[in-house]
């Protein structure tokens, strides 16, 4: 991919109580899928788009995730001496992924104010951020299309994906514009998890953006919104209605993105992923027909 654009923001410090007691001492962003933790396919996901700088977002109790990405010279001697070469490249994998870099949170203070802590890192570059909670099938990429459609316009993108009416009070939903480049829209208005019956579409936005360097300036003036948080979606809706550095386009996304927050999406992450590794996905889809024709 041909880009300026080398900066991967991954905000990591929430603390995971959907998940307890399993996000007791385990940040949620480790619990495995399959057999790599969730943040490792986000990573992937933004080295597989150029991004190989990635600044980690983290705070107390999240030291596993700069483990996870670090040497670990004592199982990978170990897997040597056994000659267990197939693990001791997995292992190695994720050290070799990318230039990680990591930044507390410190206080809790919302995903706008998680963003605000990379201003240091990223400088006045456009930057890519990914939510760890969602993780985008690498069948269906939609970071590419929102690098290029960054480059083509000089603008913010944000991801877009239509949910359920009785949902939007769980995302930011998009008043949105057809410039009549397919799935590529304008964003006009944004607001914040709105309740269902005064969402003014079904279109929310979902956990990947590309921002303008200008996000900062705005952030730092955004008071907080929803939750006494400072919103993302708020300075987002700034930039988008005063047409600042580009406005804000969106990238209507039609492919499989899971949860991984949320238990049902978690546990159908696992099985879509299964199903797709020639070790695992005919072995497991037997069973997952033996076991439909079992039930009453």
């Amino acid at each position: 991919m041909s880009s300026h654009i080398t900066k991967a923001v991954i905000p990591a410090a929430g603390l995971g109580t959907r998940f307890l007691p399993a996000t007791k001492a385990m940040p949620k962003e480790m619990l495995p899928v399959v057999d790599k933790p969730a943040i490792q396919y986000v990573v992937e996901e933004a080295v597989r788009n150029g991004l190989t700088d990635v600044l980690m977002i983290t705070g107390r109790n999240k030291n596993a995730l700069e483990n996870h990405f670090d040497n670990a010279p004592e199982l990978e001697s170990a897997l040597r001496q056994k000659g267990d070469s197939s693990r001791l490249a997995s292992v190695e994998q994720s050290t070799d992924l990318a230039d990680m870099h990591y930044v507390r949170q410190g206080e809790p203070r919302g995903l706008g104010h998680a963003v605000l802590r990379s201003k240091m890192h990223v400088g006045n570059e456009s930057f890519a951020v990914l939510l760890g909670d969602d993780l985008i099938d690498e069948r269906d990429n939609i970071l590419g299309p929102m690098i290029a459609a960054h480059d083509a316009h000089h603008a913010s993108v944000v991801a877009l994906m239509e949910v359920p009416r009785d949902m939007t009070d769980h995302y930011g939903i998009a008043t949105i514009d057809d410039i009549g480049e397919g799935d590529v829209v304008r964003i006009v208005d944004l607001v914040e998890k709105p309740d269902p019956k005064d969402a003014p579409s079904n279109l929310a936005v979902i956990g990947r953006y590309v921002l303008r360097p200008e996000i900062y300036g705005i952030l730092e003036n955004t008071e907080p919104g929803k939750g006494n948080e400072i919103q993302l979606t708020d300075a987002l809706r700034h930039m988008a209605t005063n047409n600042i550095a580009g406005g804000v386009l969106g990238i209507v996304f039609r492919g499989r993105r899971y949860d991984t927050g949320d238990k049902l999406d978690y546990i159908k992450a696992i099985v879509r992923l299964a199903l797709q590794r020639p070790d695992l996905g005919p072995a497991l889809e037997n069973w997952l027909d033996d076991e439909a024709h079992r039930r009453p």
